[in-house]
């Protein structure tokens, strides 16, 4: 080993040891909430179809998975009511402060639930995970002292371009001004101290969650940030094989469009989509929540390796 790579991932060893620590606490929370841990693929024939999200192919026709979701909802269609599973998730061209390429995602699905439950779910984790490192004291992250114990916010997306971004996204808003404003106006005032749920997601940019009921133009999707940074992104699931067979189909269209690739349709979630019953499930970032409790710079920080290149 050179000298200055053991130089570097000495260094690394605080911030390591804090992710052990986490993973563990993770695992206890769930497992004392009466989840069963499961695992699912690595490598998939059909990953989940997502206008912006690139799977990286892995040969033989399969890619790596960029999401254990399909295969966890199909386990709820089997009978299966509260799971949960820490593992590895990959997306092409994905490299930032805050992004790899490969990187840790905690899932977790509940049978007969709405996106309520995961908001409280994730008010609960996040408590227990701080309270049980000994940060009583609240969390300094990037010179800001945040806390986790106060009232969290609860934003719906329209309130929250209003504040921030000074328009109203409608139903089906212009996608490129929306993911511009978000991260330029919105995302950066989210989650100051406490962690902000932003909830009520334009009908067009959930594809795959459920249309609130009363509500045709908001889908019931939501995501956490906390100190300007998302952490979790969850929904209540659409169960409908015929509207998600049509969602699916538009984002493989817009993928060939960007992509110049056609992707597989997801068969077998879909056939397994008859069996589902009214449930929902979240991706929750673990490297982010480390580099928040831990108060690291970035993602390279709370990993031992990161993207290599030959």
């Amino acid at each position: 080993m050179q000298t200055d790579e053991k130089e570097v991932l000495g260094g690394k060893r605080g911030f390591l040891e804090l992710r052990c620590r986490v993973l563990r606490l993770i695992r206890t929370f769930f497992e004392d909430e009466g989840f069963l841990e499961v695992q699912t693929p690595l490598l998939t024939a059909a990953p989940a179809p997502e206008a912006h999200i690139s799977p990286i192919a892995a040969g033989s026709g399969l890619f790596l998975s960029t999401s254990p979701e399909l295969h966890m909802k199909r386990l709820l269609a089997a009978g299966f009511e509260k799971i949960f599973q820490i593992t590895r998730a990959f997306r092409a061209g994905e490299r930032g402060r805050f992004h790899h390429p490969e990187f840790t995602i905690l899932e977790w699905y509940r049978s007969g639930a709405d996106y309520k439950d995961l908001q409280r779910d994730c008010q609960k984790l996040v408590r227990f995970v701080c309270a049980s490192l000994a940060k009583g004291e609240g969390v300094v992250f990037r010179g800001a002292r945040l806390d986790f114990e106060g009232p969290w916010e609860s934003l719906s997306v329209r309130r929250a371009f209003q504040k921030f971004a000074g328009w109203e996204p409608g139903p089906d808003p212009d996608e490129d001004r929306f993911d511009l404003d978000m991260s330029l106006k919105v995302q950066k005032n989210l989650g100051f101290p406490t962690p902000c749920i932003l909830e009520d997601y334009p009908a067009t940019l959930a594809a795959l969650a459920r249309i609130k009921p009363g509500e045709p133009e908001v889908a019931e999707r939501f995501e956490l940030f906390w100190a300007g940074v998302e952490l979790a992104n969850g929904f209540s699931e659409l169960t409908d094989p015929r509207e998600q067979r049509l969602r699916f189909g538009a984002a493989i269209e817009t993928k060939k469009r960007l992509e110049k690739r056609a992707y597989p349709m997801p068969e077998q979630f879909l056939a397994s989509l008859e069996n589902l019953p009214p449930c929902a499930g979240i991706a929750f970032g673990v490297d982010r929540l480390v580099m928040l409790v831990g108060g690291a710079e970035s993602m390279d920080d709370v990993v031992a390796f990161g993207p290599e290149t030959a």
